[in-house]
């Protein structure tokens, strides 16, 4: 096999030593493939949804539902993104009865990688259902992260992600604000006049 410098030095980009289980809430942006708007259009700064949008809508919405320790915040699906904050909770909230007490004790905390792995493998498969397609690229790889780390960051990152579809034009996911994708450049997100860098996550 020929050597690939790209290929066989893929790494992420985060903050060494951080143990990425540790409860805690982040700002996530995950791109579609090629940042292809199949997931609806903004039109008088409102956001409407194709069916490929609602699947994502739905399979992000269950997160809490399949990884017991998620909570979700402010998100929202844009025409070829979506813009959440997850938190990671130290004990999962889950309604055992008294025999269950064993299986609460083995109540298994899910990294982030794994849940935005999760969501991503659930919703491409549904949208590639729908478009009758198999094995074809919905989602970019990895995905982009922001720790939160105080209360004023996520005040601003959740007006921030409300607000977007006002701001959509401006965009630096915006199609004709991208002069050439690359996947491993940082996103820089603007928020009430500060600046919030997003790494990226391979």
């Amino acid at each position: 096999m020929k050597y690939d410098r790209n290929k066989h030095h893929r790494h992420s980009i985060r903050l060494p030593g951080y143990d990425y289980r540790t409860p805690g809430a982040y700002f996530l942006t995950i791109c579609s493939w090629q940042r292809e708007c199949l997931f609806g259009e903004v039109i008088d700064n409102t956001m409407q949804l194709s069916p490929y949008g609602k699947t994502v809508l739905f399979n992000w919405s269950i997160l809490p539902k399949r990884y017991q320790n998620v909570a979700l915040d402010n998100f929202i699906v844009m025409p070829n993104h979506v813009h959440g904050i997850i938190v990671l909770k130290d004990s999962p909230e889950i309604n055992y009865t008294e025999s269950d007490k064993l299986a609460l004790r083995k109540s298994k905390i899910h990294p982030l990688s794994e849940i935005v792995r999760g969501m991503k493998t659930s919703s491409a498969g549904r949208i590639n259902q729908m478009r009758y397609l198999t094995g074809v690229s919905v989602w970019q790889r990895g995905y982009y992260e922001h720790i939160i780390r105080n209360e004023e960051s996520l005040v601003a990152i959740r007006e921030y992600i409300i607000n977007n579809p006002l701001s959509w034009a401006k965009d630096e996911l915006y199609p004709h604000n991208s002069v050439k994708i690359n996947e491993s450049s940082p996103l820089s997100i603007e928020c009430n006049g500060k600046s919030y860098l997003q790494s990226i996550v391979l």
